[in-house]
């Protein structure tokens, strides 16, 4: 009797399930919910006591200082997640650090900026957008680029890439699952964009980086993609504010 072959193992079989999942989202929606509120409520009470909640919300450093505290919620329970499954985080997040093609993946985000530049310049892009607001003085811009060059490629791509795909590649499989995750990383920076065409260019960002992080089964190779898109971004704005000097230049 010949023994029946041995199937593959799943290209995606991350150790979390979708339940773990489902978990992941709902704290981070809620974390999104209630810290903010808290932060506010803090701050209104010790030092900005003469401020409405509405004006404390609108302070950009508040909602930077939020955001921080929004990811250092995430990424424990991302890390409690994973050892309460028994592995190892780096590991099962898959982020294999790409040793000698690293510089390859930055470049990568360079050419892919340019490339959607482009792009947005065919797409009815309003000139204003409520991210503009983090961008009013020289230290909020500072602070803004070296977020958007550091933490924030790494949470969105341990959260979207590391943890997301691999669940939905393993039930969807890869297309629909680059697709899905994809869209919903737009739909994250929606509101930042004022749900403007802007939008469509943060998904096709997000179908370069899932499509990365597929092939090279790498999350740290789409991190580096990134963040070389983001650096270029922020270079180019600090080349044309003469160093976040002159921000009046992107009113123009």
């Amino acid at each position: 009797m010949t023994p029946e072959p041995i199937a593959p193992p799943p290209a995606e079989d991350p150790i979390w399930s979708g339940i773990d999942l489902l978990q992941l989202i709902g704290v981070t929606v809620a974390a999104m919910a209630v810290v903010p509120i808290a932060l506010i409520l803090l701050v209104h009470f010790t030092i900005y006591r003469r401020l409405s909640f509405t004006e404390i919300a609108r302070i950009p450093d508040i909602v930077l200082l939020a955001q921080l505290a929004i990811y250092a919620v995430i990424f424990a329970v991302m890390r409690w997640l994973v050892r309460a499954r028994g592995g190892r985080f780096w590991d099962a997040v898959r982020w294999n650090w790409p040793q000698s093609s690293w510089a390859i993946f930055l470049f990568l985000g360079i050419g892919l900026y340019f490339v959607l530049v482009g792009l947005s310049q065919l797409l009815p892009i309003p000139k204003h957008l409520p991210i503009d607001r983090f961008f009013q003085t020289a230290r909020e811009a500072s602070i803004m680029s070296v977020i958007a060059m550091t933490l924030a490629p790494l949470m969105e791509e341990l959260f979207f890439r590391g943890f997301l795909y691999p669940v939905l590649a393993r039930r969807l499989g890869k297309v629909v699952a680059i697709l899905l995750t994809s869209a919903l990383f737009g739909l994250l920076h929606g509101a930042q964009l004022g749900y403007s065409w802007a939008v469509l260019i943060i998904v096709l960002v997000g179908i370069a980086l899932t499509t990365v992080r597929a092939l090279s089964k790498s999350v740290a190779s789409s991190f580096l993609v990134h963040v070389g898109y983001n650096a270029t971004l922020s270079a180019l704005l600090f080349i044309a504010t003469s160093g976040f000097r002159h921000l009046e230049r992107l009113n123009q």
